[in-house]
């Protein structure tokens, strides 16, 4: 007989992962115990190992190969609805109209990655809709997405829901690099993997 819920020791895995990170963050901001200065005679000098070791790197390797936490996708996720959701009802701004975009961009870059499906007919639709927003929000103050424009960004949004879901760490951080060099103006095609 199989094993059922074969997924559920490695979801426990990553949740521990992500809360040992977060009491990691939280330890460096408020850390529990005063040490006293490391010039101090009486302090015991601690043995120089190099934070660089190889099962170190071995275990960042594996990280990239895993999808996001399923909070973390969730929480990305809500905020593209959101803006998508107050841009459907013609109460968005120019934040909103910015966070669809990207997501966009984003769906675009991971596909590339082969993650998800985009055409470039449908890219190119987006774009256009995502220019007429931009041009009518300047131009009026309304932040808005016609039902063809809501209905477009709507299946993307979806896209990038899966996306998220499935997609491994290395290919949604290439996509965020890729995006912030996009913003900067800088060259943003996909740097050439190796393959195995």
């Amino acid at each position: 007989m199989g094993r059922s819920g074969g997924t559920a020791p490695t979801a426990g895995k990553s949740r521990k992962r992500t809360m040992a990170q977060k009491g990691l963050k939280l330890l460096a901001e408020r850390p529990l115990l005063q040490l006293p200065p490391s010039n101090d005679p009486l302090m015991a000098k601690t043995i120089p190992f190099s934070g660089n070791t190889q099962a170190a790197r071995a275990r960042a390797a594996k990280a990239m190969l895993l999808p996001l936490p399923r909070d973390t996708a969730d929480e990305l996720a809500l905020q593209v609805h959101l803006g998508l959701d107050s841009l459907r009802r013609a109460d968005g701004n120019v934040d909103a109209a910015q966070t669809v975009t990207q997501a966009m961009l984003l769906v675009a870059f991971i596909a590339e990655a082969g993650y998800g499906k985009l055409t470039p007919e449908a890219l190119r639709t987006a774009d256009a809709l995502s220019a007429a927003c931009f041009e009518r929000g300047r131009a009026t103050g309304e932040w808005m997405l016609d039902r063809a424009g809501y209905d477009t960004f709507a299946a993307i949004v979806t896209i990038y829901d899966q996306q998220l879901q499935k997609a491994p760490l290395w290919a949604i951080t290439e996509a965020s690099d890729r995006l912030t060099r996009f913003k900067a103006g800088e060259p943003y095609q996909a740097a050439q993997r190796k393959r195995a």
